[in-house]
């Protein structure tokens, strides 16, 4: 599997890709207010370059468990000027961490080249044209609910299958708006919707949803079902943890880790991927 398009070019069958977060939110549920800042945040985007981030993905509104949507122009009013400055700075592509059209646009304006939709194309109708127009790549995601309620007793008949028919309507939607179909993500959504169980299910058969012959991108990083099995520790003490699902969801088909401790997971994502290929 290869992902081209404007300067850039993964190959998947060499390697796993690594996404680095930059929340530029007062309220995410690891990092929130740290990067709050623009040139705190722009420093940040320029050390995860620096420690091996392929992409970097830039967000504006928290999605964590029972957060609150914030209006179009402040989310574009936080994002807009650091993915402005670091478009002039860095190498690797900018993602923009967003379901939401018009801030879509705005940060692809801005030089972003990527969107990464946590709801899959659904919840703004416009999303896919405005992605088919710039010609960009899309992670199409999972998510039962939305952030405000998600996490309020999520029930599942049968998990992965009902993860895969969501993510084929996605896709189906994707196609429909002209998106190219090497050009379209998927990501099962962990922690959007999901118990501790349904989090290490989705991680242990990861591989079933490489029949989709798309790249497959494990957004675990830091979450609470890694606190909840180490007993309660914090978000900030939970390296160790996301490190252990990295390298197992990396062996089990992950092609791109999204994570916030970026030179400690491209180390962790260079030993599974020399285990797995063949060093």
């Amino acid at each position: 599997m290869r992902l081209r398009w404007k300067n850039y070019y993964f190959d998947f069958s060499q390697r796993t890709f690594i996404m680095g977060i930059l929340n530029v939110t007062p309220d995410s549920f690891s990092d929130g207010g740290v990067f709050f800042n623009p040139d705190h945040a722009v420093m940040q985007a320029l050390r995860m370059q620096d420690d091996g981030a392929d992409i970097i993905d830039i967000g504006g509104e928290s999605s964590r468990p029972g957060s609150e949507k914030i209006s179009i122009k402040e989310e574009i009013r936080r994002i807009v000027p650091v993915i402005e400055a670091l478009a002039k700075k860095v190498r690797v592509p900018l993602s923009v961490d967003t379901c939401k059209s018009e801030v879509a646009e705005a940060a692809l304006s801005a030089g972003a080249s990527l969107v990464n939709d946590i709801r899959g194309l659904r919840f703004d109708p416009k999303m896919a044209g405005v992605v088919a127009a710039y010609e960009v790549p899309v992670v199409v995601m999972h998510i039962k609910g939305s952030p405000k309620n998600m996490q309020h007793n999520p029930v599942y008949t049968a998990l992965i299958p009902e993860i895969m028919d969501y993510l084929h309507e996605s896709i189906g939607i994707a196609r429909k708006a002209g998106i190219a179909d090497d050009r379209i993500i998927i990501d099962p959504g962990i922690g959007f919707g999901k118990t501790v169980k349904h989090n290490l299910e989705i991680i242990n058969g990861l591989h079933e949803f490489e029949g989709f012959e798309k790249p497959i991108l494990l957004g675990h990083s830091r979450k609470s079902f890694i606190g909840t099995i180490l007993g309660g520790v914090p978000a900030g003490e939970r390296l160790e943890g996301t490190a252990a699902a990295a390298a197992i969801g990396i062996f089990n088909g992950a092609n791109i880790i999204r994570v916030h401790d970026v030179k400690e997971m491209v180390r962790v994502a260079r030993i599974a991927d020399g285990i797995k290929r063949g060093w």
